[in-house]
Order: C-alpha cells, then sequence, then structure tokens
C-alpha cells in the first residue's frame, strides 16, 4: 500500500482502497470488541502454481514456449517479491506471536528488483537469450501503476522468528522447473495477455 510522505495511507486505485478498508474494518473490532486480528500485508508472492496474470509465470511461460521476443509493458516499477513458502511461514510465525494483535505486519524480503532487471535475471537463469517488446495494451493506465514497492520488514523481524528461507535467484528456480514439467505447463497460455 502506497504512503504519503506524511506518513497517510494511499488509495492509488480501487483494489488498494478495498484492501485499506477492509484492514480498517479488522481494526475497528479489534479496537471496539477486543477480537484477535492480526492482518499481514505479504508483498508480492510468487511460487509454482501462480496466476498467469503476474509478471514471473507471463516471462517464464513464454521463455520455455520459444519465444524469443516477450510481450511486456512497464519495465521501471520495482517490487519486493517473496516466496510463496517464505511467505507461509511468515504467516505462521505470526499467528504463534503473542503480540501484534490489532497491527498490520508485513511480509517481505525488503529488497526490491525492476521488471527489467528480474525478465534479465529470469533469462540468465533459463539460459535463453530474449529481446523485451514494450506493449501498449500491457501498461497500466497512468496513475494506477505503482511505481515502487518495498517491504518494511523490520515488525517481522523484530516480534517473530521469521527469517526468509529462499533468495530471489533461489526461488525463480524453484519456478522455472516447476513450470518446465510440460504437465504444469498446460494452465498457461504464452501467447495469451492475461488481465
Amino acid at each position: 500500500v502506497p504512503i504519503n510522505e506524511d506518513h497517510s495511507i494511499v488509495g492509488q486505485s480501487p483494489y488498494s482502497s478495498s484492501k485499506i478498508a477492509a484492514d480498517q474494518l479488522a481494526i475497528s473490532y479489534y479496537k471496539s470488541f477486543k477480537l484477535p486480528i492480526k492482518i499481514v500485508r505479504p508483498f508480492n508472492v510468487y511460487g509454482p502454481r501462480q496466476s498467469a496474470r503476474a509478471i514471473i509465470p507471463t516471462v517464464v511461460s513464454q521463455i520455455i514456449s520459444g519465444r524469443k521476443e516477450i510481450e511486456l509493458g512497464n519495465l521501471l516499477p520495482t517490487r519486493d517479491l517473496t516466496y510463496v513458502m517464505d511467505t507461509c511461514s511468515g504467516f505462521y510465525e505470526i499467528y504463534k506471536c503473542e503480540t501484534l494483535f490489532g497491527e498490520i505486519t508485513n511480509i517481505g524480503m525488503n529488497d526490491e528488483i525492476s521488471i527489467q532487471d528480474l525478465v534479465d535475471l529470469i533469462s540468465r537463469l533459463m539460459d535463453s537469450e530474449i529481446k523485451i517488446k514494450v506493449s501498449e495494451e500491457r501498461i497500466r493506465p497512468d496513475n494506477s501503476e505503482v511505481e515502487r514497492l518495498l517491504c518494511d520488514n523490520s515488525k517481522i523481524i523484530k516480534n517473530t522468528k521469521w527469517e526468509p528461507k529462499y533468495s530471489l535467484e533461489n526461488g525463480l528456480a524453484a519456478v522455472i522447473e516447476w513450470m518446465g514439467n510440460p504437465e504444469n505447463m498446460t494452465i498457461y497460455k504464452s501467447e495469451v495477455y492475461n488481465v
């Protein structure tokens, strides 16, 4: 969720606004009725079986299908990518924690990578030389693109025993291996742009 310079929360899109509203409603139940609520904000979770709408399966499926020209949108935004197993262990550690009630806790790597650098890394891991074609239909509308997502994971580190086990390269390698199985690739259609 984007934050203003004055640290107020910004609902930049209907999607992010709905998440903010849900968080605030949950917190109100904690404050009003002491309902034992903890809010978890995972950052850019990826892994095997991820929706074809996401950047990593989009790129990997296009390379596996033999494409040498990958169609993408904006290459400049940065994301903080967290492998699914690290996200799951984060949820579990927050659940076990005796504090963090009525609070929002992020799960993420506190590291960011641009879409361009991510694609270059995937290409290198797959030993594939590709060209990127920026497709206008894949560029998000002005004012709806979040240019930078970087997780402040200090709260989960301070309050739990959570520690990520997967580097970005290790997580991507796991995704590439899983998607490399032809049976798993049947759920992806590299020629279709999934919105």
